[in-house]
């Protein structure tokens, strides 16, 4: 995982066996970087109070956090990663 700045907004990206997702990088419960926390699956868990969110949807699978963290396209093309904010 590594967190990027896209647009004035953090963005964490997630390659997990060689499929790129990207979400959020700020936990909504309180802020946490979800870059510093760990993967299991296609789960992230926030590394300050153990909220985890679906890396595919952004959409959160444990408490404390209620709100989804906002979900990336993501496309890559040779060595670079580009990321666009879904609608």
């Amino acid at each position: 995982m590594k967190a990027v700045d896209v647009a004035g907004e953090k963005v964490c990206i997630i390659n997990i066996e060689g499929n790129f997702y990207a979400i959020g990088n700020v936990c909504t419960h309180v802020g946490g970087p979800l870059n510093e926390g760990t993967l299991e699956g296609f789960d992230v868990e926030c590394p300050w109070h153990g909220s985890k969110f679906d890396v595919r949807t952004g959409e959160p699978t444990k408490p404390p956090a209620m709100q989804a963290v906002p979900k990336y396209e993501v496309k890559v093309e040779g060595n670079s990663i580009l990321v666009r904010k879904q609608k």
